[in-house]
């Protein structure tokens, strides 16, 4: 035998293929899945994107389309930037009227005020997306879609493969539940709240999974972590909150009184305070005391007959009116809000769909409720009562102004995590009809959101009908592939997602190994089971 013949053989074509796993695909299926989203509305389509595009434009000491203005606190910019929201809260004008844009207001200047010049957001995420901006805006903006929703997949895979598997049913089934419609639209969007909903939930997880593995995995997932936090911490001020509260539900869920643990708490505590530090260096920290509206005045209809009178709410009447109001914020994130500049309205069968998916998970994970998990749970969940009600009335607001459901959605993401937590020797169980079910809603809501979504802007929202490419007034320029595909491709690949991710998602899989240095989490203390 020669030296050559004792080398190994490349694998042929048809070995490589016959490698491939049906679950292999996920990753690509949720990459199209989340592009056809980025695809699905023009530049300028998130909530206040005109302002988070000037930022970017103006960060690292600005851009040909950004140059210092004539105060510290103002930009001249190209007003091209702050016009590509041409369309917006008309839901009947379709973005057509970003042509003008593009060909007439590349080349005026304005001094704006509207960015993030006084430090109101930190400067993590603008200053990343920077590196992508080029002169051509649209392209540029496009491209930093693309790569939002490639970090997210790519981060969510690394996570599967690196948890244990129990852990790894917590992943998929906490982001199938929990992203459509809302969290589909911002993730692949200009908008820093997309990283606040991919580095919230990927610190859960990955912290999570640093208390649970051993040797290289756990550092990888270590490094997740700092990962996770840096990008929420850095995306948004709120989100650094969302982000050090995801540490301590960890710390709940997994402390012992041990000596090995301590030692790998030092990561977490340094989490925790690259997110405290975030947070006080942020101009959105003044919200918290002041709320949005600094203390004006709410007002509601005294009667039904809509008389026109109306009677001021404030105090304890005003913060009675938002706590019973108060789900239907959260319920936003589900489809009960318009998408975009809350102009883009979504048939009721999608958040029923999708709220209906969420409920059916509640109370599965209530029924896994051990006192950590009950009491890491219950945290949050005053959290998310307790912080808008005391942020809308502080203002003098009521639920429907100002705060939105995506500056909720990170912590609605880490909610969602905790309910369909599985303690060791526990699992979630749903028979194969129940989950096709749950899966079916899910796929249903995405399908018809996605084709609002894109209907609005083709033609504007007073023209319907399944044929997208019909009277189209906007359009990607050059793009080959046109609204209906996109539709037809994106909805189907989400679809297939959710098949692949079936034997995942069903799966009984076996009990989780008690970690080393956690014996008391999962042992004693879980016969207290409540």
């Amino acid at each position: 035998m020669t030296t050559l013949d004792a080398l190994p053989r490349p694998r042929s074509f048809g070995a490589f293929l016959r490698s491939i796993r049906l679950i292999h695909l996920a990753p690509v299926l949720a990459l199209v899945a989340l592009s056809a989203w980025a695809f699905a509305s023009p530049i300028g389509a998130g909530p206040d994107d005109d302002y988070h595009l000037v930022s970017v434009w103006c960060a690292n000491g600005g851009s040909a389309e950004c140059t210092p203005g004539a105060e510290w606190n103002n930009r001249t910019v190209t007003q091209a930037l702050p016009g590509v929201a041409c369309y917006a809260q008309d839901a009947s004008r379709s973005a057509g009227c970003q042509n003008e844009v593009w060909s007439t207001l590349m080349e005026q200047r304005a001094l704006s005020e509207r960015g993030n010049f006084v430090g109101e957001y930190p400067h993590v995420y603008y200053s990343s997306m920077r590196i992508l901006a080029g002169g051509d805006i649209q392209t540029s903006a496009l491209v930093m879609r693309l790569i939002n929703a490639a970090l997210f997949v790519g981060l969510a895979t690394a996570l599967a493969w690196l948890l244990p598997a129990q852990r790894r049913r917590t992943l998929l089934w906490g982001w199938v539940v929990v992203l459509v419609p809302l969290g589909m639209f911002l993730i692949p969007s200009n908008n820093p709240s997309g990283w606040a909903i991919t580095g919230v939930g990927t610190a859960f997880l990955a912290l999570l999974g640093w208390f649970e593995t051993h040797g290289r995995r756990r550092w990888a997932l270590g490094a997740l972590y700092l990962v996770g936090v840096l990008m929420a911490a850095g995306a948004r001020g709120d989100a650094a909150v969302y982000a050090a509260g995801a540490t301590v539900t960890v710390l709940i869920l997994t402390a012992a009184r041990q000596r090995q643990w301590a030692l790998h708490a030092i990561l977490p505590l340094a989490g925790f305070i690259i997110a405290v530090l975030f947070f006080s260096t942020s101009g959105q920290a003044g919200v918290f005391a002041a709320g949005f509206s600094g203390g004006g005045g709410a007002t509601i209809p005294i009667s039904s007959d809509q008389t026109g009178v109306e009677a001021p709410l404030a105090g304890f009447g005003l913060a009675a009116y938002n706590l019973l109001m108060l789900p239907f914020l959260w319920t936003g994130v589900w489809g009960s809000w318009s998408l975009g500049w809350l102009d883009t309205q979504l048939p009721a069968i999608v958040q029923w769909a999708a709220t209906a998916a969420f409920v059916v998970f509640g109370f599965a994970g209530i029924g896994l409720l051990t006192w950590r998990k009950a009491i890491a749970t219950g945290g949050v969940l005053f959290v998310l009562i307790a912080l808008p009600v005391h942020v809308l009335t502080a203002g003098g607001d009521k639920v429907g102004a100002n705060l939105q459901p995506r500056y909720l959605l990170p912590l609605i993401v880490l909610l969602v995590f905790l309910l369909v937590f599985e303690p060791a020797g526990a699992r979630l169980r749903f028979t194969r009809v129940q989950t096709f079910v749950i899966l079916g809603a899910v796929a249903l809501a995405n399908l018809v959101s996605l084709q609002v979504n894109i209907r609005r802007y083709v033609t504007g929202a007073d023209q319907q009908g399944l044929n997208l490419d019909s009277g189209a007034e906007w359009w990607w320029a050059g793009f080959p592939v046109g609204p209906t595909a996109v539709w037809v491709v994106g909805s189907l690949a989400y679809a297939g997602l959710l098949a692949v991710l079936w034997p995942q998602l069903s799966r009984v899989t076996p009990v989780l190994p008690e970690p080393l240095e956690s014996s008391l989490v999962h042992g004693r203390f879980n016969r207290w089971a409540l």
